[in-house]
Parts: C-alpha cells; sequence; structure tokens
C-alpha cells in the first residue's frame, strides 16, 4: 500500500513536481503505452526520445529514494492506454489518493475528469509549478480583453519575474529587440551545431524497439544524438550558452540548405518534456548578458520565446480548448500534401524543411512558420490536418505548445484572436532570409504562370479568394490596395494559375 499514487507524464520528467510528496509513503507512476506513441503517428525519434528520457528519469527517482512503478512498452501486462494503467496501478498499490499533474493536452485533461468520477479512490489534479503564469493566472489577464496580444502579457512578464529589467524599466531602454534579429546569414559563417550525445545502452534498447514496432512512421531513427538525462540536457543548454547565443539574436530568422541547426539551440524538446525548466534557462540565459559574454538583442531574444511566447501559448491553449482544435476561420479545405512526409517536391524551400524534418525531428521556427506553414495556409490546406502534421513529426511538439503555434499563429484558423494577421508571404521573403530559392526548380523572381514560384500565386490568390475576411484587416490594407491596382487581366492569370498549381502540388 502507499498513500498516494503519483502519475508522472512523459513530459513531466521534473523532479520539482515531486516537492509536495512524501518518499516513504508515496509511490510515483510512470508508464510507456502504445495509446500515447500512436494518437498521431509520431516521428520515430520523437517515440524514442521520450521513451528513453523517461526510463532515465525513473531511475533518477530510484537512485534519489523513491518508489517507482514503471511499465515498459513491452511489459507483458502493459495496458496499451494510460486510463487501464492508471487504474491497474492503483488497484496494485491501492493508495489513499492518486494524483495526478496538470497535463500539457486537452485529451489527458478530459481522462483525469473521467478518472475523478470513475477510479475507486480519489484522483486530484494538482498544478504544474513549472510554468511562471498559471492557467488561472492568464485567464484572468485575458479577461475583458478585446486583444490578446502576446507583447503585453511579455511585459507583465518581465515585471513579474525581474528578468532583464531595472526596476520598473527594460534594461537597454526597449522590450523588444526583434528588429535587429531579422538578418540573413551572409556566406563564410560557421555554425558549432548543439550538443550531441551518444545512447546507452538503456537508449539503445529503446531505439533497438521503437526501429522495430513503428517501423511505419515517419522519419529517421537513427542517427539518434539527443539528450535523455536532466544532466545531458544541462550540458546542452551550457554549450548552447557558450559557443551559440551570441549571434542566436541576430541570425535566428535565417536559412540554410542543409544547415538544420544555425546559432538555435535545440533545447525545446527538453524543456517541454520538464528535462529543463524554464526558471534555470532564463537564469542561464540572463546572466550571460551580465557576465558579457552575449549582446542583449540575442539574450532578449531567447528570452521572450521562454518567458514570453512559450507561457503565452500554453495560456491561450487553455483558454480556447477544446473549440480551437475545430476552428477554420478561413474555410481551407484541401487535404495535406503527401510530399510533407515524403519530401518529394521541387519547391527547395519545402523540399529543405522536411527532409530536414524526416532526418531530425526539428526545423527552426521560421522554416515551420514561413516555409511549410506558409505554403499550407496560401494554398489552402486543412488546419486541422497541418496541427496533427506539425505534433506527428517535431520532437518539441506538445499541444499545449504546437496547437495555438499552429491554429493561430501560423494558420490563423482562429481569425485574429492570436496573431493580428495572417503570416502569409510570396516567394520573395524566403529569397530574403536564406539560399533556398538559387537552387530551386521554380524561379522566385517569376511572379507566376509556369517555372514561377508557386509562393507568388498562391500568396495573391490567397488573398484574393479571403477578401471578405481580410480585406478589413488593418494590417492588410497596404496589401490589398496593392492588389486592386492590378489590371483584371493580371488577377485573372493569378486565379488561373493559382487552379492549375493546386491539380499538381495538392
Amino acid at each position: 500500500m502507499c498513500t498516494r499514487l503519483i502519475v508522472l507524464l512523459g513530459d513531466q520528467l521534473s523532479p520539482s513536481l515531486l516537492r509536495f510528496a512524501d518518499q516513504k509513503t508515496d509511490q510515483v507512476m510512470m508508464a510507456e503505452v502504445l495509446g500515447e506513441a500512436t494518437y498521431v503517428a509520431h516521428h520515430k525519434k520523437k517515440i524514442a526520445f521520450h521513451f528513453a528520457a523517461m526510463r532515465h528519469f525513473a531511475k533518477e527517482l530510484r537512485a534519489d529514494g523513491w518508489t517507482v512503478s514503471y511499465t515498459t512498452i513491452d511489459a507483458a501486462d502493459n495496458k496499451g492506454n494510460l486510463r487501464e494503467e492508471i487504474q491497474s496501478q492503483a488497484e496494485r498499490c491501492r493508495p489513499d489518493l492518486v494524483v495526478g499533474i496538470e497535463p500539457g493536452e486537452w485529451r489527458i485533461e478530459e481522462l483525469y475528469a473521467e478518472l475523478s468520477k470513475t477510479l475507486a479512490v480519489p484522483f486530484e489534479v494538482r498544478r504544474d509549478e513549472r510554468f511562471f503564469c498559471s492557467r488561472s493566472e492568464f485567464a484572468e489577464w485575458a479577461q475583458g480583453r478585446r486583444q490578446l496580444r502576446m507583447e503585453n502579457f511579455y511585459r507583465i512578464m518581465r515585471r513579474k519575474t525581474g528578468f532583464l529589467m531595472d526596476g520598473e524599466e527594460p534594461v537597454g531602454g526597449q522590450w523588444n529587440f526583434d528588429h535587429d534579429n531579422r538578418k540573413k546569414a551572409p556566406k563564410g559563417l560557421t555554425f558549432p551545431g548543439p550538443r550531441t550525445f551518444v545512447p546507452d545502452a538503456e537508449t539503445k534498447s529503446v531505439l533497438a524497439y521503437v526501429g522495430a514496432h513503428f517501423s511505419d512512421h515517419f522519419g529517421d531513427l537513427e542517427p539518434f544524438e539527443f539528450a535523455v538525462t536532466r544532466g545531458q540536457a544541462r550540458q546542452a543548454l551550457e554549450h548552447f550558452i557558450r559557443y551559440s547565443l551570441a549571434d542566436f539574436g541576430t541570425y535566428q530568422d535565417a536559412m540554410l540548405r542543409d544547415e538544420n541547426y544555425l546559432y538555435h539551440s535545440l533545447i525545446s524538446l527538453y524543456l517541454n518534456t520538464g528535462l529543463l525548466e524554464p526558471d534555470e534557462v532564463c537564469r542561464h540565459i540572463v546572466q550571460a548578458y551580465y557576465d558579457g559574454t552575449a549582446p542583449l538583442n540575442s539574450v532578449e531574444g531567447y528570452l521572450r520565446q521562454v518567458l514570453g511566447w512559450r507561457e503565452y501559448m500554453r495560456g491561450i491553449y487553455w483558454l480556447r480548448m477544446p473549440e480551437f482544435k475545430s476552428e477554420n476561420f478561413l474555410e481551407a479545405h484541401h487535404h495535406l500534401p503527401s510530399f510533407f512526409w515524403t519530401g518529394e517536391t521541387k519547391m527547395e524551400c519545402v523540399r529543405q524543411a522536411v527532409s530536414q524534418t524526416k532526418k531530425t525531428a526539428y526545423a527552426h521556427h521560421i522554416q515551420r512558420l514561413m516555409v511549410t506553414g506558409n505554403f499550407a495556409l496560401i494554398a489552402g490546406i486543412d488546419p486541422f490536418q497541418v496541427h496533427e502534421w506539425y505534433l506527428a513529426v517535431y520532437a518539441d511538439a506538445i499541444e499545449w505548445v504546437e496547437l495555438p503555434n499552429t491554429m493561430g499563429m501560423s494558420q490563423f484558423a482562429d481569425g485574429s484572436v492570436l496573431a493580428s494577421k495572417p503570416y502569409a508571404s510570396s516567394g520573395n521573403y524566403i529569397n530574403k532570409m536564406s539560399d533556398y530559392c538559387a537552387s530551386c526548380h521554380y524561379n522566385v523572381k517569376e511572379k507566376t504562370g509556369p517555372g514561377s514560384c508557386p509562393f507568388n500565386t498562391f500568396y495573391w490568390d490567397f488573398l484574393d479568394r479571403n477578401s471578405d475576411k481580410l480585406r478589413g484587416n488593418p494590417r492588410l490594407g497596404n496589401i490589398y490596395r496593392t492588389w486592386d491596382k492590378f489590371d483584371p487581366e493580371k488577377q485573372a492569370s493569378y486565379r488561373a494559375y493559382a487552379d492549375v498549381l493546386r491539380k499538381e502540388l495538392l
């Protein structure tokens, strides 16, 4: 028997979540279950990372004196789903209380609500205290606001935490240095890349199982170089701060052929699973500025992603679920093209982004937003299908952070709740921020017609076919005035060639 049975999920690998518990009387349960690995067809690397990190975390807990009940994916008595695993462990442990931590996905929230009614013992859900802003605090901030803009929320978080603050004012005299962080990477730059790790025996065992039993899932399983312990994750953070942070801000939006990481940290998957916690990441990042090893634009840019954007996404997710998942403001209904899974397309930017994703289970935020996301948006692909793809293919994708990024920011499916305008662009933006276009089959300088960049045609067609929904957006006024100046024949040529492209590409 145990006093409390504490359920920890695969994105809750943080000892801090057990501060309330008693090692002497409480028991922790963790389980690798098929249902969690297959509710979308997760990337093979993502599945392996989660299982390996969970096993190593359970080992660390045991070494620290915790009693841990752990069910591996290949265990003979594995129930295959989280509900039955919790029920089985509760029957075995016979606790006075089962405790779950606030989950990162609505479907688990619903499961916990059901278990609270059906379990033979009480079921309690505790707040996930790893976040700077609680769900209730965000809802209170959002109440009554006409617009929920991240910049306003971010400033509140800066003042609350004191990060990069000089009293009530931001260090450097301004809150946001984004205008300094949009440079194309010049020739001759060298990139240290993220810290990588060699799989140990436990991880190799996971890799062998995933390779044998999830062979039909998307992506390459090896080489597998992710951190799978908290110690390794800290090394990855330290490596980023030492070698990449200084140039991260300036070139964070840049894209280069066959360069998977540039100056990006690749620690989002460690943050989103709990191997690193937001507070420790922010403290170390900010200290680099005070130590003089990284400039303010890079440090503020990174802090904004963790303290601002990440917390904001979580707040928006819980504020708008479950309706958020089914929103489709622009009424886009085309199916996701097969090249999102194969990478087999003549569009070099999309080929690069998808091929990299297939190899690494990673792509940085501009590749996601302005390449694959931009294409899906302007081509009119069903946003729910886009959401499921992002959730499946990226190792750092937990629904609370992935879904609002996809449905709200990338696909504008919420109709301006999250983003003030659609993140739509022609091929010119990609050409400006990358070297993709120089080696592309299509000509980015051709606006429409055979051989022209599909982004160019789809961009104007997107604006035209959504005119009734978007023309009143104040941030699109100049763009629509430009469209209106096109002669009718030119407008018709965009519409006609967009129909051709949809038949060819979709």
